[in-house]
């Protein structure tokens, strides 16, 4: 959530920020902002003013009683008195709804450094490795999938709808061993703190991140007890110091976590719909970091530069894309995404975003540190990324170490986890 304070000691570069963020309506909304914020300020030194009059007022009327005189036009004076203060209490408090309203809808100021302008500017900051290429014609992971017993869509689709594959046998195995591998390099190599996170959260933990209101369409919602499912472990992971204030001697922290996540992907019905490159239920191992305000930045690269180890590790090529501003997340101030190229569908896909939100998230969840025992207490900065997501993931290696014969290599990294050095179709011995 952006500072309304911040907003008002410089009202042009909040207009700035929303403008480069492409809100057409950013003018009319730090207008309004600055008009609330007006109107509330006048109404709290009117009623403070009142409440000294009748507090100045209430001696006298004590004093008379005491000799005996008539307090009666003092008395009625009060009772009016009373009610404005009642009618200035309930203004505020209107204003104070109406700004947070507007507050939650208003996305992150984008860092300096992020180019303007939509997806076209992204920017490819570097890449990694050299791209696969097959001297024969490299088939898409759904083909693979299904030769190698791996992925049954059909029945997926039968049980849930289009968007809810099911892996079976190997294929079911390698995510877990995937996922198993990345939890314990970021654990052993990087220092994070596993957790185990429950999978449906309340609407004031989704309001904390940033997922709601703006995107409540794209979200699941259970009946009757109003709880969330997530659409990243990020979000459980960023409430775990909802309303508390640390140690300066606390930070930073750093969490990873293995989720499904749920995702109704609204508006993109029609696109990359065959096999896994946009479904509705998929897994991901969540990277989740508290830091210093003058921290932050550092650690995005340090955040990214964990993720980018899984892809090194795994021997596929990948490229770090820097997003434009009309690219990022409604959060985010910056954002760099981890494309990994897939021989067999021919594209870049996102296996990972990594980004620094400032105190966005932690105005949110009024999550603050204090930087030493006698100074005012500060907000802590808060980033995430994914350490990888599936399954995507999957996609570029299945399409990536694929044979002509139709078996798959395997990573050296995880043969060992799998126990086997290959997959191979199911109709061979």
């Amino acid at each position: 959530m952006l500072d309304l304070k911040a907003i008002r000691s410089d009202p042009d570069g909040a207009r700035e920020a929303l403008a480069r963020r492409g809100l057409a309506e950013g003018e009319d909304v730090i207008r309004t902002l600055l008009t609330l914020d007006d109107d509330r300020r006048a109404a709290v030194r009117r009623g403070d003013e009142l409440r000294a009059r009748r507090n100045e007022v209430s001696r006298v009327i004590g004093e008379l009683k005491r000799d005996g005189e008539d307090a009666t036009k003092l008395i009625e004076e009060m009772r009016d008195v009373g009610q404005e203060i009642s009618a200035l209490e309930a203004e505020v408090a209107d204003a104070d709804r109406r700004t947070l309203e507007l507050l939650l809808n208003l996305p992150n100021r984008p860092l300096p450094e992020v180019d303007s302008g939509g997806v076209e500017e992204n920017r490819v900051i570097r890449e990694w490795g050299e791209v696969r290429t097959h001297p024969f014609q490299a088939r898409p992971h759904w083909e693979l999938g299904e030769a190698l017993g791996l992925l049954d869509l059909p029945r997926g689709a039968k049980i849930s709808g289009s968007g809810f594959p099911v892996l079976k046998g190997p294929g079911a195995r390698l995510q877990r061993v995937l996922i198993d591998w990345m939890l314990d390099l970021h654990v052993e190599r990087h220092g994070y703190e596993e957790m185990r996170v429950p999978y449906l959260v309340t609407e004031e933990s989704l309001r904390g991140t940033g997922q709601l209101p703006k995107f409540a369409e794209e979200s699941y919602v259970t009946r009757g007890d109003g709880l969330w499912l997530i659409p990243t472990a990020e979000v459980p992971l960023t409430n775990l110091h909802r309303d508390e204030l640390l140690d300066v001697n606390q930070l930073p922290q750093r969490y990873t976590a293995y989720s499904p996540c749920f995702r109704r992907e609204a508006g993109a019905a029609g696109a990359d719909t065959r096999g896994l490159l946009r479904i509705h239920q998929f897994d991901k191992v969540e990277l989740v970091r508290f830091e210093l305000p003058e921290r932050s930045r550092e650690a995005l690269e340090e955040l990214t530069g964990e993720a980018e180890t899984i892809l090194q590790e795994l021997g596929l090529a990948y490229r770090v894309v820097r997003l434009a501003t009309g690219d990022l997340g409604f959060s985010s101030a910056m954002t760099y995404d981890l494309e990994v190229w897939a021989p067999g569908v021919e594209r870049w896909l996102e296996v990972s975003s990594c980004s620094t939100f400032g105190d966005f998230q932690a105005r949110r969840i009024n999550l603050r540190y204090r930087p030493a025992p006698a100074e005012k207490p500060e907000f802590v900065h808060t980033l995430n990324g994914s350490g990888l997501a599936l399954p995507r993931l999957l996609v570029a290696l299945l399409e990536t170490y694929q044979r002509e014969d139709g078996s798959v290599e395997l990573p050296e990294v995880i043969q060992d986890r799998m126990g086997v050095g290959e997959l191979k179709p199911v109709n061979e011995s």
